[in-house]
């Protein structure tokens, strides 16, 4: 099979259908496609692994359990019903921030969040046991992507093929930033792969985006993204693979990757995909995984990266990383980026505590940019300065922090930040999309009074990956 001068996410693609010809699902026509580089045919191949989150992996498995009791009355064995591949379902999506800025938010969020699924809990608890090839990851553990991150993905499978992950949620494409094709789909669709059937795509155009220069200092990983969204943004790349190359690719962490992997959606990509490389290796030695072994069978199956080879991309875009300056995402889109000390506000109405322009919720929330030490880190050395500086945060902002995972809090313990981070009102409020969602809880009853009584323009600022108006909150900007 040469696969030369491919796009190493289509050499991804190319193998899997490879290893999964039946002749009948599955045909010598998909892998022909795809070695050819057919734009547009129709193919058909195995993903490796399914993960949902709660909110939209509980239908599907209310599904498996509804089979399951069609086939007990009709006196057939009910366990006959379960995932063919292996299914994890992370539950992040239902925690919502009632209690903030106290050392007991996380306790009290949490009590609320049991309180509120009680039911939805205890089946999830009887799916996992009953089901074969079903992990549920529970509650407080983190956000679904950094777990899929930092714990669930191994690049390479048992199998030795390279994992293809799909998910009910539209950010799966994070895992693109460890050398794994992964994106969201729908419930059915993932239902069908769950119980064996392939999945069903065209062969993409994939665009690739060259990675040159030096990171400037101050530039954040959540800088690089917005740029690079904006920049896809108006180049139109709906419903193509995005592929990251270059001579600056290695200076890329896997979390900074990741972070821009994550915010394919935003782009409009398919998947944002980063090869398999020294990075990827390093991070998975790190996380307690075999990254060796990866290097080793990526090298033979022809995936691991070599900046030498010319890979023919449907078109290139560079990046000059040195180009790059601190920003943030605009009023209402992702990719309308600004330059910081460019934003203007018109005040014109004022309410009690509130005036037009003025910030009512702040969260360090989402798996975009919680699962990124470099501004994790960087959001605590800011805390730090600003209470050496006696500076607080104003009393009608709602604050919170939800990281991706406890491995944050234990490294922000470990720098001696968190401290600094609660003294402005970061406490941790709970290990899930929280605020990122629009699970921001209610604001304080003063400022709500103020947005509704004298019309004042509030807003939120946040880490997340989408900022439409009105999804943090509906009163909100």
């Amino acid at each position: 099979m040469d696969l030369k001068n491919l796009p190493y996410s289509l050499r991804v693609l190319a193998i899997n259908v490879s290893k999964h010809i039946d002749g009948e699902k599955i045909t010598q026509d998909d892998l022909d496609a795809i070695i050819n580089w057919k734009v547009g045919n129709e193919i058909s191949f195995m993903p490796t692994r399914v993960i949902m989150q709660d909110y939209t992996g509980v239908p599907l498995l209310v599904d498996l359990a509804e089979m399951r009791s069609e086939l007990a009355r009709r006196g057939l064995n009910p366990e006959k019903v379960n995932p063919i591949i292996q299914s994890d379902l992370v539950i992040d999506h239902s925690i919502q921030v009632d209690y903030y800025g106290t050392s007991y938010s996380l306790t009290l969020n949490m009590k609320k969040e049991f309180e509120r699924n009680e039911e939805r809990y205890k089946f999830l608890k009887w799916a996992q046991q009953s089901f074969k090839n079903l992990r549920i990851i529970p509650p407080g553990k983190g956000i679904i992507h950094q777990i899929n991150l930092e714990y669930l993905s191994k690049v390479i499978n048992d199998n030795n093929e390279p994992e293809i992950v799909i998910g009910t949620d539209s950010h799966t494409t994070m895992i693109g930033g460890l050398g794994i094709l992964g994106w969201g789909v729908g419930g059915l669709e993932a239902e069908a792969v769950m119980l064996g059937e392939p999945y069903h795509s065209i062969v993409p155009e994939v665009i690739g985006v060259k990675l040159e220069g030096e990171i400037r200092e101050g530039v954040t990983p959540t800088d690089i993204v917005l740029y690079i969204t904006e920049l896809l943004r108006k180049k139109g790349v709906v419903g193509k693979y995005v592929e990251f190359f270059g001579s600056s690719l290695s200076k890329l962490t896997i979390q900074d990757r990741a972070t821009i992997a994550n915010m394919a959606p935003e782009y409009g990509a398919t998947v944002g995909y980063f090869p398999i490389d020294e990075q990827t290796v390093k991070y998975l030695n790190l996380t307690g995984r075999d990254g060796d072994k990866v290097k080793k069978i990526a090298m033979e199956l022809g995936i691991f990266y070599n900046e030498r080879e010319e890979i023919k991309y449907s078109d290139v875009v560079e990046v000059n990383l040195s180009e790059i300056e601190p920003s943030m995402a605009g009023p209402k889109n992702p990719d309308e980026r600004i330059k910081f000390g460019s934003l203007k506000i018109e005040r014109k109405n004022k309410g009690n505590i509130i005036q037009d322009g003025d910030v009512v919720l702040a969260a360090i929330t989402s798996c975009t940019n919680t699962s990124n030490p470099t501004v994790m880190l960087g959001a605590g050395i800011l805390a730090k300065k600003a209470v050496e500086l006696g500076l607080r945060s104003k009393p009608y902002v709602k604050t919170s922090l939800a990281p991706g995972s406890p491995v944050v809090v234990k490294y922000l313990k470990d720098a001696g930040l968190l401290p600094y981070l609660e003294a402005l009102g970061f406490h941790v409020v709970g290990f899930g999309c929280t605020t990122c969602i629009g699970n921001a809880g209610p604001l304080i009853k003063e400022v709500e009074n103020d947005i509704k009584t004298y019309g004042v323009e509030a807003y939120a600022v946040i880490s997340g990956n989408r900022n439409f108006e009105g999804r943090i909150n509906p009163l909100l900007k």
